[in-house]
């Protein structure tokens, strides 16, 4: 019978001839056989190794007789006599006698054997006593090493079946340890990327280059709710003698790492959002455009979803009632989504006005002033965000699970609040969110709230000039009229232009254009008492550079003013225009016949300077001549000449027939840039 009759169908090796483990050979396993009379009838070569004695040297021999010390032998033919007579085996260390006369320890194994006829022989198997408990001392060290061990240790077979797990992949994957054995590996491990995992592993067994340090992410059964980051390790298995066995999979549970690294990670992308919050958001002084901002800078780092709502008293500057139970009304001004959404139509559209009940939850906040959070929302909280029941609807089918709203909150007044909902972002809001959401607000409000005072003062300061300026007839004698006032729109206030027409008697009329240097209302103030003295100095038909001088007079008298002043009277008898200038921009005239030009008069001192002469000038209009008196906001850029500019100024004046209000819209929208940082003052006449 051949050692082939011997092989389960189960036996790893498969076919072919038997194969050493190579622990046996390690541990030099000796089997010796004595008779009755303790004679060796059985010697095998582990033996000779172990006693020294070759199978020549011990067959037949008295087995106490070659290796027992004599101090040892009544206790040793003792034991041999009781395990004869007995049948029970004994095991122990004991001290032989090698041949080369020293005396080693070794571990016995005794064990009485009968034949078929009935002899009885005493088995001992011996195994060096210092090896042996070497081996035992290794084997119990790694065993503790891998069942203690924090670090998940697993090996699987070449078709990737669980062969054995340590306790630490239990708490991994939560299956018992025992019921890994014969499963395949995505049976069991937690992790999303397990096609990856099999694909390395089987590169692993194939070349035998191990892998190290894999990074997988996944949510182990143990602990669902929260993210687990593990470092993975394979190696390939070999036996002794080269056969591939499997590989060996060490998992180590760097979560906190991976934490941290996620934290540090959301730190630096949340320090980089307020940085660039700070450059995007107040750019200009435009409430709407910095809500507009706002929405834009937390979509969708913070949230799916952004809307900004001012409350409308803090949008009139009017102040607000103390905070009640009661219902606000918001003026909405800015939505952003990060993609194509429902949620969009749930929200108010930008500048419509909405009367929002105390029990909303951005009605809330503004009346507490504090942020309002809703980790994960329901249905009852839906009713609480949204306006009405199809918006609530809305945002449901939207798939909104999470909101926030801050209040924007600038010098302790509330002006409104940012409001926050996250669709796709599968992360709740939580309180790092609404730190960073307050600080956002933070900024954003104080730009809103300098923003809603400047346009409050500037639509003043525009009113009150806008009252001031003529509102004169298109035709006075001889005289065919047109003007313009615009003011600027990149500055911060309203300047002090102005124009004006003033009939006179013997039908002439008094043609006006200044510009008071400053803005605001006080700019504004100053030229409506300048154009009232223009027009009590014009009604005694003072020459025009004795009305600039009496203007000079009163301008020094207003504190920190420097005026300048254009001043023409136009006699349609005598088709002459006596002229004056206060250091103001020179005229422009064109006319059929010759090519426009700029009049040539003598500059003069702006109006407040004090102890300058102002000259008259007579120039002739024939009919059909353009005249067109302006303030420097209309050629005056920083980054051009005014040579230059003057020059495209006269060069839309090439066709002097163009009706006066096309002549107007033709200068402003061809010279006026829309963030050009003066306003304009524009006069236009043609004689009749």
């Amino acid at each position: 019978m051949t050692t082939e009759s011997f092989r389960s169908d189960s036996d790893p090796y498969g076919p072919g001839p038997p194969r050493t483990t190579g622990l046996l050979d390690m541990l030099s396993v000796a089997a010796v056989v004595l008779d009755a009379e303790g004679r060796i009838v059985f010697w095998t070569p582990q033996a000779e190794e172990l006693f020294g004695y070759t199978a020549a040297e011990a067959l037949g021999s008295y087995a106490a007789r070659l290796f027992i010390d004599p101090a040892h032998l009544q206790a040793v033919v003792r034991l041999f006599a009781e395990v004869l007579e007995t049948g029970r085996g004994w095991a122990g260390a004991f001290p032989v006698r090698h041949k080369d006369g020293t005396s080693r320890l070794v571990e016995f194994r005794n064990i009485r054997l009968q034949d078929d006829v009935g002899d009885v022989y005493a088995l001992g198997i011996v195994a060096d006593h210092q090896l042996l408990q070497r081996v035992e001392t290794d084997l119990a060290l790694c065993e503790r090493l891998i069942n203690q061990s924090p670090i998940g240790l697993a090996l699987v077979d070449t078709d990737l079946r669980y062969l054995l797990v340590n306790p630490a992949v239990e708490r991994i994957d939560g299956m018992p340890a025992e019921e890994h054995p014969g499963r395949r590996l995505r049976e069991a491990l937690p992790l999303p990327d397990i096609d990856t995992i099999e694909s390395a592993l089987r590169q692993v067994i194939a070349t035998g280059t191990p892998l190290l340090d894999q990074f997988h992410v996944g949510r182990p059964p143990a602990d669902p709710d929260h993210e687990h980051a593990w470092s993975l390790a394979f190696y390939r298995l070999e036996d002794p003698g080269g056969r591939i066995l499997g590989a060996a999979i060490s998992l180590v549970d760097v979560t906190e790492r991976h934490r941290a690294a996620a934290e540090a990670d959301r730190a630096r992308r949340r320090l980089a959002l307020i940085a660039d919050a700070s450059t995007r958001v107040g750019t200009t002084l435009e409430v709407e455009r910095t809500a507009r901002e706002l929405a834009e800078i937390a979509v969708p780092q913070l949230a799916d979803v952004a809307a900004v709502d001012i409350l409308d008293s803090a949008l009139a500057c009017r102040r607000r009632r103390r905070p009640d139970n009661g219902p606000e009304l918001f003026r909405a001004l800015a939505l952003k989504s990060a993609h194509p959404t429902v949620a969009e139509r749930a929200a108010d559209p930008p500048g419509d006005l909405t009367a929002y009940e105390g029990d909303r939850l951005v009605t809330l906040c503004v009346h507490s002033a504090r942020p309002v959070l809703v980790r994960h929302v329901g249905e009852r909280d839906l009713a609480r965000i949204a306006r009405g029941p199809e918006a609530s609807a809305l945002l449901a089918r939207a798939g909104v699970h999470s909101y926030l709203a801050v209040p924007l909150i600038a010098h302790g007044e509330v002006l409104g609040a940012l409001d926050l909902k996250r669709t796709r972002n599968p992360l709740p809001f939580d309180e790092d969110d609404v730190i960073l959401a307050g600080e956002l607000a933070g900024r954003a409000a104080v730009a809103i709230d300098n923003a809603r005072w400047f346009q409050s003062v500037r639509n003043t300061s525009l009113t009150l000039q806008r009252s001031l300026l003529p509102d004169h007839p298109p035709r006075h004698t001889g005289l065919e009229l047109a003007s313009r006032y615009q003011p600027a729109q990149a500055t911060s206030e309203v300047g002090g232009d102005w124009y004006d027409v003033i009939p006179l008697t013997d039908e002439k009329t008094a043609l006006v254009v200044g510009d008071v240097m400053g803005n605001g209302i006080d700019a504004a103030a100053t030229m409506g008492r300048l154009r009232t003295a223009t027009c009590a100095y014009a009604d005694l038909e003072l020459d025009p550079g004795s009305v600039l001088q009496h203007l000079d007079k009163i301008t020094r008298g207003l504190e920190h003013y420097i005026v300048t002043c254009l001043y023409a009277v136009y006699d349609p008898r005598t088709r002459q225009c006596r002229i004056a200038n206060a250091g103001h921009m020179p005229p422009a005239l064109a006319g059929p016949g010759h090519e426009p030009r700029l009049l040539d008069l003598p500059t003069g001192a702006p109006l407040g300077v004090g102890g300058v002469d102002f000259e008259t000038t007579t120039t002739e209009l024939v009919p059909g001549d353009l005249l067109v008196l302006y303030t420097d906001g209309l050629v005056e850029t920083r980054h051009h000449s005014i040579d230059d500019r003057l020059d495209v100024l006269l060069g839309f004046l090439d066709e002097p027939h163009r009706p006066l209000e096309e002549v107007c819209d033709l200068l402003l929208y061809g010279l006026r840039h829309p963030e050009d940082h003066d306003d304009v003052a524009l006069l236009v006449s043609r004689t009749t």
